[in-house]
């Protein structure tokens, strides 16, 4: 594996340019981006900054929620934006059941179909739609994709080089069939993206934002990255946290705990 990559959701309160000459101070290659976050600085100012920096964007997050009315045009946008950004990932949360909808293999169904149709914009753009499982919890209203394999299963029709997968530790730490999936990925050369994440306990009112620094909770970082390592995958590697107490703290102290929780867990 290269290197780190701070996920800018893991020191969400820092400004990017904080956030970026942070990484620079740290010795940092990589992050990866948000388009809220992005768009409020402006996509081409960020993408300057970043480029005269000497950093990397691992990833743009997100494209998806494929339930909404928009979803074509909006993911367009995500996909333009993430190219002119300068990273070849864009991370697909898929979305839930549309309202009143009970349907979620008819989810799932359109979910495949609407990522069919977004390939050739994709290709176009150099940009890989990286689909995302979360958490069985989040099925109903962010992701009915909630296992490795139901994200390689809707990403086998189409290019490995236009759509993979993202193996996300804090999504998938449970699934004992895990394992299997991701040396499938390597198979079949999905795997766009690896994230570290740790699962605490007790979870806060908001679960979206229950995650904790690698190291800090239930989650078998090692294993993960040693059955990512076999696969061999060599990208970045990023950390993704969303947790109130970790965003209340000081951007740089939240970035050398990510760190040591990387090295921890990587090497």
């Amino acid at each position: 594996m290269r290197g780190f990559s701070l996920n800018q959701a893991t020191t969400k309160r820092w400004p990017l340019d904080e956030l970026v000459a942070g990484c620079v101070e740290a010795g940092v290659e990589a992050l990866g981006l948000w388009r809220e976050e992005v768009s409020e600085y402006g996509t081409e100012k960020a993408a300057a900054l970043v480029r005269e920096a000497g950093l990397t964007v691992t990833s743009l997050c997100r494209g998806g929620f494929f339930q909404q009315p928009d979803w074509y045009d909006e993911n367009r946008r995500a996909i333009d934006q993430a190219a002119t950004l300068g990273t070849d990932t864009l991370v697909l949360v898929s979305g839930g059941l549309p309202d009143g909808s009970r349907d979620i293999d008819g989810a799932r169904r359109h979910i495949g179909e609407a990522i069919g149709a977004l390939v050739p914009d994709a290709q176009a753009a150099g940009v890989r739609l990286a689909i995302e499982p979360l958490h069985p919890m989040f099925c109903s209203d962010r992701c009915v994709v909630a296992t490795l394999d139901q994200a390689l299963d809707l990403a086998a029709p189409y290019p490995a080089a236009a759509v993979g997968v993202v193996i996300d530790t804090y999504h998938l730490w449970w699934d004992d069939k895990v394992w299997d999936g991701i040396a499938r990925a390597g198979r079949e050369d999905r795997l766009a993206s690896f994230q570290l994440a740790d699962w605490i306990t007790p979870l806060p009112a908001g679960v979206l934002l229950g995650r904790g620094l690698p190291g800090t909770g239930s989650v078998d970082m090692r294993r993960f990255a040693h059955a990512v390592r076999e696969t061999g995958f060599d990208g970045f590697v990023e950390v993704e946290v969303f947790n109130e107490e970790v965003w209340a703290r000081p951007g740089a102290d939240v970035l050398a705990e990510a760190i040591a929780g990387y090295e921890a867990a990587v090497a």
